[in-house]
């Protein structure tokens, strides 16, 4: 028979609440990882579609003077077009702006559903991506 003490306390079950609040934080610390890496992924994609659609726009060079070689300009119609259709094809929304006929810059804007984080709310993380294509006239491997 055991007869406790006004000076002995009974810790019995201490070791249990600790052990869940630190196995809480931890979860919690992983699933903020897992979520934010998610996140970085879907930045990464954003910007490799965004480069993708100036990539496909550029490819609409005004053929006639290309090809005399008095100047290397992009169709801005036909430029907007080509980089928009890459968009739609990625499933991704975007802008497409044309500039000094020979820059062509595309914004991607997409989001990221937390696996984790909507546990406290948070249900979408929103990316953005941004790439241009620059045209570029080249003679025997130098710029021109």
């Amino acid at each position: 028979m055991s007869t406790v003490t006004p000076h002995t306390r009974d810790e019995r079950g201490s070791i249990t609440v600790w052990l869940a609040l630190a196995s809480f934080a931890m979860i919690f610390l992983v699933g903020l990882a897992v979520d934010l890496g998610g996140q970085v992924h879907a930045h990464e994609r954003a910007h490799d579609v965004a480069a993708q659609a100036a990539r496909a726009g550029g490819e609409e060079v005004n053929g006639g003077p290309a090809i005399q070689g008095t100047g290397l300009t992009v169709n801005p119609a036909a430029a907007r077009a080509a980089a928009q259709r890459y968009l739609d094809q990625a499933g991704v929304h975007g802008t497409v702006t044309v500039t000094s006929n020979d820059t062509i810059t595309v914004t991607v804007h997409d989001n990221y559903d937390p696996q984790f984080l909507g546990l406290i709310g948070i249900h979408r993380l929103d990316v953005t991506g941004t790439a241009s294509a620059h045209l570029v006239r080249t003679l025997g491997g130098s710029q021109q």
